[in-house]
């Protein structure tokens, strides 16, 4: 799924390393030097307004999103969107305020349009060098990991594939004779009993323990073994071995708990999230008044029935919802069995042909954010019918109803809106989905919404 965003789950969250710092800092401090830089091109003294700005300019940049084990094409976008909103605020606010005055306006366009320019230079940068700057040995780490099973393979394979992360992986330490077969390109060492003195001997520097949490007596023991060495022990739990959503550490009361399934949308994202959706939907239905007029005359004029097509489908948590959209077919199926919209489909009026190419038979569905039934961006929501059937399809199916369902979302801008005539075609539609609840950030909504836009006059798949 070359096109999804994916992030495979991480076992070295919340360690701080040399490239995390570097990803922290990169962007802030290139957006700070650009003022700066900017500022002397225009021959400005660098007096306390230019301070308050760059402190400005820095705190809402920080930590950076540098990402480097992401495609640069992805960082960059999510960057540019991400600065020309918070360039927007800043001059919305300096207008307010009268703090704009400050700035000669040639020298903030200078400041405003060179900053991503000099982004992409010092990613690329970053880019060549840091993997060699890793890749010197006094820079790396050397690892050992307990167990040649699935999790211990996914992690050497995750060690092998990001060079960021500045470790090798000398080999496996496992009881079973089958494993040495199994465990790939790394050799097995030895068992469990020959750990500790080998990690003794040539001096390792991590211990990954990749075993079963059934197995808790051999664990405890492994760690009374190891506890005459120097090397930093991590323990990787199997639960990494699923596909998680939002997978995450916490706490009750101080108690670890491990997240594997649970919505992006908790906490002060739920709150941006919600604001979001009610500001943009209030504004849109302002603008588009006319248009959904006149919209609603042309269905009625096209076809006997009403305007308005209702259709129940799943909402947040798997609760029935009753989605609005214009009508675009001479009938309103909504019963235990609903027939997909296909090409040539003899159902669909003329006008409803226009509106659904061009969509704006979803336009109603902005009333169903302001209700608070839908997103603007979310997995789109499928006929009760059809999601009775694709659940027992389809593993996993119902996670994508952890969020509210959305008027776009990120398969549809992936090129799976439409008919999913097949059981394959809605596996990718929900695996984009899954990737959407992994990955939720405000800066991808906003992307999805511009790829909307878009695609919307361009898309083949609409009908």
């Amino acid at each position: 799924m070359s096109a999804a965003i994916h992030n495979p789950p991480s076992v070295l969250r919340g360690h701080v390393s040399l490239t995390g710092v570097l990803e922290a800092f990169l962007d802030p401090t290139i957006v700070v030097a650009m003022l700066f830089a900017a500022a002397y091109g225009h021959d400005e003294r660098l007096g306390p307004a230019y301070v308050v700005l760059a402190i400005l300019a820095f705190s809402l940049t920080f930590p950076g999103k540098a990402h480097l084990r992401d495609p640069l094409r992805r960082v960059l976008r999510r960057f540019v969107v991400g600065w020309l909103l918070l360039a927007a605020a800043l001059w919305a606010f300096g207008y307010l305020s009268g703090y704009l005055y400050y700035f000669p306006q040639p020298m903030l366009i200078t400041w405003i349009g060179g900053t991503p320019l000099a982004i992409a230079l010092a990613h690329l940068a970053l880019r060549a060098t840091l993997p060699r700057v890793i890749g010197a040995a006094e820079n790396r780490r050397t690892a050992v990991i307990a167990g040649a099973n699935e999790i211990g393979m996914q992690l050497a394979r995750q060690f092998a594939d990001n060079p960021y992360l500045g470790t090798r992986v000398s080999g496996f330490f496992d009881d079973r004779e089958r494993a040495r077969a199994a465990a790939g390109n790394h050799p097995v060492l030895g068992n469990m009993t020959e750990l500790a003195s080998y990690v003794k001997q040539h001096r390792i520097d991590t211990i990954y323990l990749a075993l079963p949490m059934a197995t808790q007596p051999r664990i405890l023991g492994l760690l009374d073994d190891l506890k005459d060495t120097t090397a930093s022990i991590y323990f990787v739990p199997d639960i990494f071995v699923t596909d998680l959503i939002q997978g995450r550490v916490d706490t009750v009361c101080g108690m670890p708990v491990v997240a594997v399934c649970e919505t992006p949308f908790t906490g002060l994202d739920g709150a941006l999230k919600r604001v979001s959706d009610v500001v943009l939907a209030a504004i849109i239905l302002v603008l588009l008044s006319p248009l959904l007029l006149a919209v609603a005359v042309g269905v009625k004029l096209s076809s006997p029935g009403p305007a308005i097509f209702r259709q129940r489908r799943y909402g947040l948590d798997g609760r029935e919802i009753v989605v609005y959209k214009f009508r675009s077919m001479t009938t309103c199926d909504d019963g235990a069995v609903v027939k997909q919209a296909s090409r040539n489909d003899q159902r669909i009026t003329r006008f409803g042909a226009f509106i659904r190419r061009t969509s704006l038979d979803e336009l109603p569905q902005f009333f169903n954010v302001l209700q608070g039934r839908m997103s603007i961006v979310g997995p789109r929501p499928h006929a009760v019918a059809h999601n009775e059937t694709y659940r027992k399809l389809i593993k996993g199916y119902m996670i994508r109803h952890k969020v509210k369902p959305g008027i776009t979302g990120w398969a549809q801008v992936n090129g799976y809106r439409g008919e999913t005539e097949t059981v394959d075609k809605m596996q990718k539609r929900i695996d984009f989905d899954l990737e959407y609840l992994r990955n939720w950030s405000l800066k991808l909504d906003l992307w999805i919404i511009v790829k909307t836009a878009l695609l919307v006059v361009r898309d083949r798949n609409a009908f």
